[in-house]
C-alpha cells in the first residue's frame, strides 16, 4: 500500500511505502537512473511487524543494509524472513570522537549541515556501503538507520547522485523524510526535534530543504567514490545494481 505520491518525468509514481511498524519508507525509483524497487530507504526495519516483512519482500526486497552502530541492534519484533539477507555495515565512526565531539549534541546533529563535514571524514564508510549495495544479491535492497533520516539521508545523497538525480530531486527527497520522523516519535512517545532542528536552522538562514540542497549540488559521487577506493569495475556494478540491472 502506498500513501503519497510524487511527478518524476511527467509520471505519477508512488514512492512512500506502508510498511506496518515502520514511518519513514520510501522507493527511490524514479529519482535520475533509479529502478523501480532497486532501492528503498527506510527508518528502523527491526520495527516491522509480520505483515510488515511481508510487505517488504513483495515489494522485491532480498537485502537489508543496516546502518546503525552495534549497540543499537536487538531482537525483531517480529521474524525476519529467511530470503533477505542483513548485511550490517555501521556507517557512523562513533569512536572518531574529535569528529563526534564536534557535531554531536547541537542542532546541527539531525539536519544536513553536517553532511559535509561527514562525507569529508569517513569516506571508507560510504565505500563500504556501497560495496554492500553492489554486492547484494538478485533483488531490492533496502538500507535504514533508526529514523531513516540522518545515515539514510547522507547514503540517499550519495546513490541519488551517482544515479543522475538533480540536487532539487535529492533535496526534495531529504525533506520527505521530516513530516514522517515527527510522525514516528510521536507515535513512540518521544519527544520530536523536529521544531528544534527548524530553528537551528532558521537560525542559520536555511532550511532543511536548502541545507541538503547545497550538499548536493557540490557533491560529485563517482569522484567520490573513487576517492573512497572504489575501482572503475565496483563503480560500474553499484551503477547496475541501483538501475536495477544488476
Amino acid at each position: 500500500m502506498t500513501t503519497e505520491t510524487t511527478e518524476a518525468d511527467g509520471h505519477a509514481l508512488s514512492r512512500h511505502l506502508d510498511w506496518d511498524g515502520c514511518f519513514n519508507v520510501r522507493d527511490l525509483g524514479g529519482l535520475g537512473d533509479v529502478g523501480r524497487g532497486a532501492l528503498v530507504r527506510a527508518d528502523g526495519l527491526d520495527r516491522l511487524s509480520a505483515d510488515g516483512w511481508r510487505a517488504l519482500v513483495g515489494h522485491g526486497v532480498r537485502t537489508v543494509v543496516d546502518l546503525r552502530n552495534p549497540d543499537e541492534y536487538g531482537a525483531d519484533d517480529a521474524a525476519r524472513p529467511d530470503g533477505v539477507r542483513t548485511v550490517r555495515v555501521p556507517v557512523d565512526g562513533i569512536e572518531d570522537r574529535e569528529f563526534w565531539d564536534r557535531w554531536w549534541g547541537g542542532w546541527e546533529f539531525g539536519t544536513p549541515v553536517y553532511y559535509g563535514p561527514f562525507l569529508e571524514r569517513f569516506p571508507e564508510r560510504i565505500a563500504a556501503v556501497a560495496r554492500a549495495v553492489a554486492a547484494a544479491a538478485p533483488g531490492g535492497v533496502a538500507f535504514h538507520c533508526s529514523a531513516g533520516r540522518d545515515r539514510t539521508g547522507v547514503v540517499s545523497i550519495v546513490l541519488l547522485s551517482l544515479a543522475g538525480a538533480s540536487p532539487e530531486e535529492i533535496a526534495a527527497d531529504y525533506e520527505s523524510s521530516v513530516p514522517r520522523v515527527s510522525a514516528m516519535n510521536a507515535a513512540r512517545g518521544r519527544e520530536d526535534d523536529g521544531p528544534e532542528l527548524a530553528a537551528g536552522l532558521a537560525s542559520a538562514g536555511t532550511t532543511a530543504y536548502d541545507a541538503a540542497l547545497e550538499v548536493a549540488r557540490g557533491f560529485d559521487a563517482q569522484e567520490y567514490l573513487r576517492g573512497a577506493g572504489l575501482s572503475e569495475e565496483e563503480v560500474a556494478a553499484l551503477r547496475r545494481r541501483i538501475s536495477g540491472q544488476g
